[in-house]
């Protein structure tokens, strides 16, 4: 028969089996569990310059349920860095250097320390080299190429940047080009720069052109503007001095065409200086440079008469 006051024991009992579950009842067991390594309080001015492993192996003993939390990843090694300057650090990993809930023991850290190099954080700009191999197709020359971008701003260690003032390109092979190109080439990097700015590549424009041989063309027409076509000028035509691509000199047989002479404003003697220009240049059609104008000036053929007189 229970007694008349049965409730206060009842309850005692409840909490005795409940507080023997909870605590005795648990099992106490020992384990290995990974741990991250987190680093905090990194000045802005330094950087973490080397390689190191980001977590550590544990060994801890406590109840079940509270291993298994830690194991799930509850736990992590807290590095403060607020006191860092550049140079080698080495950081014990003492026992209590890691928090667990209580009832749980650190029993060993492997490895029993961390090592790190810390250096000072600069920015520096790389201007951007091609490596070519290789030559152009016949009669033809690399006039120059343009690297897009032609220099590169990396951010990282000072130990590493230091040492650097170009960045070079895989090498890009021209062997039989014949035309302008444009290719997409990956820059060289040493695995420390890879870390910084990963695989990059930048575009390499190729200004190939044909080679060029120098003529002296005869009897270049003088264009006057129509409201002073009735008027002559002496002489009325020039010779031009250029360097034409080998094949436009061998094919084109009347190469005045490929000029256009004009006159520009005269002086105060009277004279005025004549300017040719390579026909269809704004279009950039031909390559042609001018060396030499004979003669550089030019009068009316009257005014030329009145001196004379």
């Amino acid at each position: 028969m229970w007694p008349k006051d049965w409730t206060l024991p009842f309850i005692s009992l409840a909490l005795a089996v409940a507080l023997w579950y909870f605590v005795g009842g648990d099992d106490t067991v020992d384990k290995n569990v990974t741990v991250p390594i987190e680093v905090i309080n990194l000045p802005r001015d330094l950087v973490i310059s080397n390689q190191f492993k980001q977590d550590i192996l544990v060994t801890i003993s406590g109840p079940r349920k509270q291993v298994l939390a830690i194991e799930k990843g509850d736990v992590a090694r807290q590095v403060d860095l607020v006191r860092a300057v550049p140079g080698t650090m080495v950081i014990k990993n003492e026992n209590d250097s890691i928090s667990v809930p209580r009832g749980v023991k650190v029993l060993r850290i492997q490895p029993d320390s961390i090592i790190l190099s810390l250096d000072k954080l600069i920015q520096k700009q790389l201007v951007v080299k091609p490596i070519t191999k290789g030559s152009p197709a016949s009669h033809h020359t690399l006039r120059e190429i343009r690297m897009k971008p032609d220099a590169i701003s990396i951010t990282g260690p000072q130990t590493v940047l230091s040492e650097l003032d170009l960045l070079e390109t895989e090498i890009i092979d021209i062997s039989g080009l014949s035309q302008p190109t444009q290719l997409q080439i990956p820059l060289k990097l040493s695995p420390a720069l890879l870390d910084l700015i990963g695989e990059t590549s930048v575009t390499a424009d190729l200004a190939i052109i044909e080679e060029t041989v120098e003529k002296k063309i005869y009897g270049v027409p003088i264009e006057i503007e129509s409201n002073k076509a009735e008027r002559r000028i002496s002489p009325a035509a020039v010779t031009v001095t250029a360097a034409l691509p080998r094949s436009v000199a061998r094919e084109n047989k009347e190469l005045q065409s490929l000029f256009r002479a004009t006159i520009i404003d005269e002086n105060e003697a009277g004279k005025m200086t004549v300017r040719v220009v390579p026909r269809g240049s704004e279009k950039n059609a031909e390559p042609i440079e001018i060396l030499k104008v004979e003669p550089q000036f030019v009068s009316y053929a009257d005014e030329k008469k009145n001196d004379e007189k």
